[in-house]
């Protein structure tokens, strides 16, 4: 399991981050809704999810309509 503790402005590339996120969750959401095999738990999804969240909160511009924030 991946260590997903987050500090708000510790990350160098933003936007990388953000879209490695955003591959993640469409990953675990597949995993979970079409395969019904999640292979994290729900603690770290939420953790990723709320990352992803603070992320485009502070900086809009990496806001994508795909984002899995956006449904």
């Amino acid at each position: 399991m991946q260590d997903l503790t987050f500090d708000l402005f510790d990350a160098p590339d933003l936007k990388a981050e953000a879209q490695a996120l955003r591959e993640k969750l469409e990953r675990w959401n597949y995993e979970y809704y079409v395969l019904d095999a999640p292979s994290v738990p729900d603690s770290e999804y939420d953790k990723a999810f709320t990352r992803l969240s603070e992320i485009e909160a502070l900086h809009p511009e990496l806001k994508t309509p795909d984002s899995p924030t956006q449904r």
